[in-house]
């Protein structure tokens, strides 16, 4: 239970820092007399632009790959007798 628990924890904090590190989060502070006010936003459309690139690249790579071994399929093909 206790291994469970760290590594929910590091793969909140990752998801959190890889949200600061592309731009999905910003963090701004303001203040007035003795109070502080921090305002955490999300980019909702950066998300998911992000979301779009991604599953576009995991495409070309899997075209790729399949290219590949279709490439290879042939070959073989053509050296049996």
């Amino acid at each position: 239970m206790r291994r469970f628990l760290i590594v929910l924890l590091l793969l909140v904090a990752g998801v959190v820092g890889l949200g600061f590190y592309l731009d999905w989060f910003h963090l701004s502070t303001g203040s007035t007399d003795q109070k502080t006010n921090i305002t955490i936003t999300v980019d909702q459309n950066k998300i998911r632009e992000d979301e779009e690139k991604a599953k576009e690249k995991v495409q070309e790579a899997g075209n790729k790959l399949k290219q590949r071994t279709g490439t290879e399929k042939s070959k073989d093909e053509g050296r049996r007798p």
